[in-house]
């Protein structure tokens, strides 16, 4: 199916993002492992915001997602990707963002990210071969959010090198400590041989 396109205006214009507080609110009832994924989860780990985001993404495992269409009721969802968007569930087998809508206005608040899995394990969609525990993957704030390991954040962030993620690595990277921070850079060997963070790790 071809989708609707979307324009970055578009996009722009319909994100009214709730935060991670109210996220977590909203999903205090939710067992299925899920995490504050992206740039907020590297705001959380540093216990700071440093700068704006236009956007909140939440990762869950991908065969639990009804678990958080189910503790979200009245609202709809939309499958995203290759700058296209499609009801769900339509192309939710080939696409993993999910926006939730709110229908009466059209604004977007959560961007849930179905992850690959075996089990009780996190399966990097990048490479099969990179994968961590839930236990290992999640991290959580003093009051309780959940939040994606900050090498994990990385690791994706890793590919585009937009200017704010040059500017996440440097913020985040020192604060890391060494285990996670080797463990960064193996895991950028792997997918990125040849990436400038390297040599900063």
């Amino acid at each position: 199916m071809t989708g609707r396109v979307l324009s970055d205006a578009e996009i722009d214009a319909a994100w009214r993002p709730w935060t991670p507080d109210e996220v977590a609110r909203r999903l205090s009832s939710v067992t299925a492992p899920w995490c504050v994924a992206a740039g907020w989860a590297l705001e959380l780990f540093c216990d700071s915001a440093a700068r704006a985001h236009h956007d909140l993404e939440i990762a869950v495992p991908a065969a639990r997602f009804e678990e958080i269409e189910a503790a979200l009721p009245g609202f709809a969802w939309d499958v995203v990707g290759d700058g296209r968007m499609w009801p769900y569930p339509q192309e939710r087998a080939q696409h993993f963002q999910t926006w939730l809508r709110d229908p009466a206005s059209g604004d977007y608040h959560l961007d849930v990210f179905r992850e690959p899995h075996v089990d009780d394990r996190w399966v990097c969609r990048r490479d099969p071969s990179i994968t961590l525990p839930y236990s290992e993957l999640i991290l959580h704030t003093r009051s309780g959010i959940p939040y994606l390991a900050p090498e994990v954040v990385l690791l994706f962030k890793a590919k585009h090198l937009r200017p704010k993620d040059d500017i996440d690595f440097a913020r985040v990277s020192g604060a890391m400590g060494t285990a996670r921070r080797s463990l960064l850079r193996d895991w950028l060997r792997l997918v990125h041989p040849g990436h400038r963070w390297i040599a900063e790790l």
